[in-house]
């Protein structure tokens, strides 16, 4: 396994995917995926035979379950939503990007920004979400800059005007300007949305995010609930377990 580029190959069996999706008709991508990955798992993982809680990966492969993840949940695969021109429109992006921009459409890049705290790259997760937080997403197609409960408050109403706010009024625009950044160096130019939690347009964020806290099992530790009945990244990681394990 030694030189096995994880992110290439999930890049590449997502745009095997995305063309046998455009050329092959009825054709189950969840299905393919799944079976698919849970043969790699069970051909390199180190395990004893029905015992899910002895499996593991070697570290070249860590990170590719939760690529496949995050690819079974885009917009490549649940089409929903979308007209036939934006699916048809992302998948051919995929075909022919690099593969630093592929693993940012796979799995989108979330940083949290926070008074007193450098920018930091954070979970993909709802458990990310805190109410003196600003979240950038860079999903590729589009950019979302989402703003915590208490940051929306605060500058609804006017803090970052008043000079004795400084430090909120730069948290409010470190993002934003990070955000114009990435939006100036790609093409085609990503969609930009400005959203507060709780507020309509905070769904282009939690769409996203891996659903660890939902109505059915919230989690204590987070602010934010999803309201979906997708399975979380740690339950599909127990499932895989079990299948890539069984005699």
């Amino acid at each position: 396994m030694q030189g096995f580029d994880q992110e290439a190959a999930a890049v590449l069996l997502a745009r095997l995917a995305a063309h046998k999706m455009e050329a092959e008709d009825d054709f189950d991508v969840t299905r393919w995926l799944d079976r698919s990955l849970i043969r790699l798992c069970a051909r390199f993982g180190d395990y004893r035979k029905d015992e899910p809680e002895s499996f593991q990966l070697r570290p070249q492969l860590a990170y590719f379950p939760q690529f496949v993840f995050n690819f079974r949940r885009s917009q490549f695969c649940q089409v929903f939503g979308n007209s036939p021109d934006e699916t048809a429109f992302a998948r051919l992006a995929l075909q022919r990007e690099t593969v630093g921009e592929g693993v940012t459409m796979l799995q989108p890049l979330l940083y949290s920004y926070a008074m007193g705290a450098a920018p930091e790259p954070v979970l993909l997760d709802v458990s990310s979400i805190a109410p003196d937080r600003v979240l950038l997403l860079d999903a590729y197609f589009y950019v979302v800059v989402f703003h915590g409960t208490t940051v929306a408050q605060w500058r609804k109403a006017g803090y970052a005007e008043q000079p004795e706010y400084a430090a909120f009024k730069a948290l409010l625009e470190a993002p934003a300007a990070e955000a114009e950044a990435i939006i100036a160096r790609r093409f085609p130019v990503p969609r930009l949305t400005v959203c507060d939690q709780n507020g309509s347009q905070a769904r282009f964020l939690l769409a996203k995010l891996n659903p660890s806290a939902t109505y059915q099992s919230s989690a204590a530790l987070s602010s934010e609930v999803i309201m979906t009945d997708d399975v979380s990244l740690s339950v599909f990681t127990e499932h895989l377990k079990k299948l890539a394990v069984q005699s």
